[in-house]
């Protein structure tokens, strides 16, 4: 009897810590929990047909992504869609000086978050895609590049570019409400 761990092992031992972050990545292409759920299982399916491709030692989770998206381009949504990105109510939330939460600050936790929703939906895709990625999944400007597959620079300057375009637009919404 063998001691060697079987391919499919070490792929779930891989792939499904990565479940979570693949789905709100998902959703937030899809803007659709229906479409997001099956895109998420395309993904799994690909992955684990190709994983004999994959070199163990380099990025998995990069790797994954990538399929997530690439999958998502050729889909019947692809780049049509307007993408949003899911924003838990406690992640990135400013904390407030009050101790207790209240109906005011209730209020202006989803104001705020509307706000960034609706600014984020302004941004074109290759915006919105580097900006999920560095700050709702904490990805490094390396694993960025590898999941879109394009060089370290232009995702430097990609998310340069959005996180001024962000900001411009959040300033504008806020004026003129």
């Amino acid at each position: 009897m063998s001691g060697a761990v079987p391919p499919s092992q070490v792929f779930e031992e891989l792939a499904m810590p990565l479940f979570d972050s693949l789905y709100n990545f998902a959703h937030w292409l899809t803007q659709n929990r229906d479409e997001a759920e099956d895109l998420v299982q395309e993904t799994y399916v690909k992955a684990l047909k190709g994983f004999s491709s994959f070199q163990l030692g380099t990025n998995f989770r990069a790797w994954m992504f990538r399929i997530l998206r690439n999958a998502f381009l050729t889909s019947r949504t692809g780049l049509k869609a307007t993408m949003t990105v899911p924003l838990d109510t406690d992640e990135g939330a400013v904390d407030l000086a009050v101790e207790c939460t209240t109906p005011e600050t209730i209020l202006l936790d989803r104001s705020s978050e509307e706000l960034v929703r609706g600014a984020m939906d302004q941004l074109p895709v290759n915006y919105r895609e580097v900006l999920l990625l560095s700050e709702v999944e904490e990805m490094s400007y390396q694993e960025i590049a590898e999941t879109l597959s394009i060089p370290m620079g232009t995702v430097m300057s990609r998310l340069s570019r959005a996180r001024k375009a962000l900001g411009e637009r959040l300033r504008s919404q806020v004026q003129g409400r």
